[in-house]
């Protein structure tokens, strides 16, 4: 096959690939900007490299109780939220303690308990996030510490 045949399609795939992703942030954005509205969100996440990723937004009103939830499941950039009525009504502050979310997955389990800790860090003024470091940014760092370290043991060595 030729290779500039090849080329245009693996160019197709990561533009394809692009637009959908961006659909899924945009559907991120839409879920949470109508929850934000009625009050406090808390996001829980539970992010899948190989396996599925799992995002959970509770919609919380000020004494706690989950007004809305819904949750994006899935390892495709197809997957989309979808309401979540059975964590409606419990309170966060006690939701790892639901007897309901016994009968969740464990990535689902892993997001509400995120999203619990998240809720409470922010509640007591203790959170602060950190920000996620791109394997490009972290080889950048890696190959600045190597650089760091060879001339550090040339000035030696020349001394």
């Amino acid at each position: 096959m030729n290779i500039f045949i090849l080329g245009a399609i693996a160019i197709i795939a990561y533009i394809l690939q692009i637009f959908l992703g961006m659909k899924q942030i945009k559907n991120f954005n839409s879920v949470y900007i109508r929850m934000k509205r009625k009050g406090k969100v808390a996001i829980g996440r539970r992010p899948g490299k190989i396996a599925s990723g799992t995002i959970l937004l509770l919609g919380v009103d000020h004494t706690g109780l989950i007004k809305d939830a819904e949750m994006m499941q899935g390892t495709s950039i197809f997957a989309r939220f979808k309401p979540r009525p059975q964590f409606v009504g419990l309170d966060i502050h006690h939701l790892t303690e639901a007897p309901m979310l016994m009968k969740e997955n464990k990535l689902t389990r892993q997001a509400a308990a995120n999203a619990q800790k998240i809720y409470l860090e922010v509640e007591q003024g203790n959170h602060r996030e950190e920000a996620p470091v791109s394997p490009i940014f972290n080889i950048g760092n890696q190959l600045s510490l190597m650089k760091g370290t060879i001339q550090a043991k040339l000035t030696k060595r020349s001394v």
